[in-house]
């Protein structure tokens, strides 16, 4: 079946390795931005279209014409959502639930990534698996949950055919740096250009980092076998602090003469201390496995900063 996918928020870091994933099964994709033009080239065939998803008369002839929907798109990052709570909350949530009621209506299956490293909150067990409670302690962290919720109620009270993704923190090719979001290669362009890698507490947080091929491959394969209603982590199992990251890419760039200029200021109340995800469920139910090793990801990351110019 010639099967279409309309992905919401695909124009960015996640959206350009998930596209290049869904193109390599078939589908013929559509994505939706805010900007004119999307932040990374996208593939001649792929279709982008400019706009709102929250406003009805641009969204509704598009899931028309789409059996999928994924649901990338989110207006805030953890920095802006502790700064503005409210403004996190009413950018995110009223959209977002009229997309679940337009998509209920049409029969589509809604695919929503989450937040893998917000949504739990501090863990009192790892790794952590779907039914550990949730939590969060960060604005973000509450309306990503709320939007999970209301997908729920959906799906419950109007058959929506949706699948929840939690992923961890996504690093690779293509994260562009000191945008608010991706320590890695923030921490690596910093080093490269001799600037200080700022640190939260004495060794920062401790996270999942996840290739972002990988992260993609695993939004697929819940596309292709994920149970309806059901939640997925993908994450590595492995946690890492912002110091084991230092320590990791200054044994990378060493050849240029480059070494960490670390600056530590005050642990941020928002920030959960450690995250570490486990996907033995998105394993079993799909087959998905990541594919590139830590360290590799790095050596990737770092030859493609080598050559951006913001």
């Amino acid at each position: 079946m010639d099967k279409r996918t309309l992905v919401i928020g695909g124009g960015g870091f996640i959206g350009m390795h998930l596209i290049a994933s869904l193109l390599s099964y078939g589908r013929r994709v559509t994505v939706i931005g805010r900007s004119k033009v999307p932040a990374y080239p996208l593939p001649d065939e792929v279709k982008y279209c400019s706009g709102d998803f929250g406003e009805l008369g641009f969204i509704s002839g598009l899931l028309d014409e789409h059996q999928e929907v994924i649901h990338l798109a989110y207006a805030t990052v953890p920095n802006t959502s502790f700064d503005n709570p409210l403004t996190d909350l009413l950018q995110n949530l009223p959209p977002t639930v009229q997309l679940f009621a337009e998509v209920a209506k049409r029969g589509a299956r809604l695919i929503l990534v989450s937040s893998g490293g917000t949504v739990y909150g501090e863990a009192d067990r790892l790794p952590i698996m779907e039914n550990h409670p949730t939590n969060p302690i960060s604005p973000y962290g509450v309306t990503k949950l709320t939007l999970e919720k209301y997908a729920h109620l959906y799906a419950v009270t109007h058959g929506l055919e949706v699948i929840f993704v939690r992923p961890g923190n996504a690093y690779g090719v293509g994260q562009r740096p000191y945008i608010g979001q991706g320590f890695i290669s923030t921490a690596l362009s910093s080093m490269m250009n001799s600037q200080e890698i700022k640190i939260f507490g004495e060794s920062g947080s401790i996270r999942d980092y996840v290739y972002v091929t990988d992260i993609a491959a695993g939004i697929v394969s819940v596309l292709e076998s994920g149970h309806l209603s059901e939640t997925y982590n993908i994450g590595s199992g492995v946690g890492r602090s912002n110091m084991d990251v230092v320590q990791a890419i200054s044994l990378l760039v060493v050849d240029r003469g480059a070494e960490a200029l670390v600056k530590h200021l005050p642990e941020r109340v928002f920030d959960v201390k450690t995250n570490i995800l486990d996907s033995t469920k998105l394993s079993l139910h799909t087959g998905w496995k990541p594919k590139i090793e830590f360290n590799d990801g790095l050596v990737k990351t770092r030859d493609w900063l080598r050559s951006y110019v913001g």
